[in-house]
């Protein structure tokens, strides 16, 4: 029996108990039934909180005291509009809803690809986190950042040099804007951690690149993905300029092989459709199990704030 035909025989069960007796409620025994992804359309700021809460909050992720990384996209000297960032809405909400759960310390780290200061304010995340705490947006550029360590269950890349934040974070935060990548096809949760590594170059080079994305997965999976798709790069990425739609969007799912295949079926991608199983490192990462792309057998919820 798959989960959402358990669900959904749980929910039959509880609606034929609630029938007998008024002091049964179902809500408490619906409480753990929280979606596998979570869709909800509406500004940035809100669209994001009420995705994750879909999920139970972000309280099921982040415990008092915990140490979290969130990794934006946040590496191009480029303003909102060509969403080639994240909207700095998007990653200004997850830092407070980190601190309203009790975080003892939120980082929003990446190793940008452009000018750091530039990309830093132009993008507009380091003065949307300024504004709820000082000083915790950073690009890592020095290999003293970055620590070697070897990779387990790998299939090419078998080490590479990781930021020593993400080793030593409880949590790791996903929260990647929806882009076309000409390498990867798409970037967003399994492509984006690629900011996270101090040698990006030899996965170009070295290695197939779908593999290594899986690979350098394997020892920093997300916690939680969170997927701006408040603008979608849809083609040119990852740094435009290109053609952005803008489906007003956020994506959530404590699986990110779920919520990117989710990003990948729901919008065009160089103006056609597109599904999972079209991107290798998404196909990839199903079959070695870090997570799903078999949408369709996963429970998925969409709300409009609207």
């Amino acid at each position: 029996m798959d989960r959402r035909t358990f669900l959904k025989r749980q929910a039959q069960g509880l609606l034929l108990l609630t029938a007998g007796s008024p002091l049964l409620s179902a809500a408490p025994a619906l409480a753990d039934a929280s979606p596998d992804v979570a869709v909800v359309k509406g500004k940035a700021a809100a669209a994001t909180r009420a995705a994750v809460e879909m999920l139970g909050g972000m309280g099921r992720f982040v415990k008092p005291g915990h140490k979290v990384v969130i990794k934006p996209n946040m590496s191009f000297a480029r303003d909102v509009d060509s969403a080639s960032n994240t909207h700095p809405e998007v990653v200004r909400e997850l830092l407070i809803m980190c601190k309203e759960a009790g975080a003892s310390q939120v980082r929003i780290l990446d190793h940008s690809l452009q000018n750091p200061e530039q990309s830093l304010d132009l993008s507009g995340i380091r003065p949307a986190c300024d504004s709820v705490e000082k000083n915790i947006c950073h690009h890592l550029m020095s290999a003293g950042y970055y620590m070697t360590e070897s990779i387990p269950d790998a299939a090419e890349m078998r080490e590479n040099a990781f930021m020593r934040d993400v080793l030593a974070a409880d949590v790791l935060i996903a929260c990647p804007v929806a882009k076309s990548h000409s390498g990867a096809g798409v970037s967003l949760s399994l492509k984006g951690q690629m900011g996270l590594i101090f040698d990006r170059r030899i996965m170009h080079s070295r290695y197939n690149l779908d593999t290594s994305i899986v690979d350098m997965n394997k020892k920093i999976k997300p916690t939680l993905a969170v997927i701006d798709a408040t603008r979608v790069l849809t083609t040119g990425g990852p740094g435009g300029p290109g053609k952005v739609i803008t489906p007003g969007e956020v994506i959530a799912s404590a699986d990110p092989v779920a919520a990117d295949a989710t990003a990948v079926a729901s919008y065009e991608w160089y103006g056609r459709k597109m599904k999972p199983n079209q991107v290798g490192h998404i196909r990839m990462a199903h079959e070695r199990n870090l997570g799903r792309m078999d949408i369709e057998n996963l429970i998925t919820q969409r709300r409009d704030l609207a």
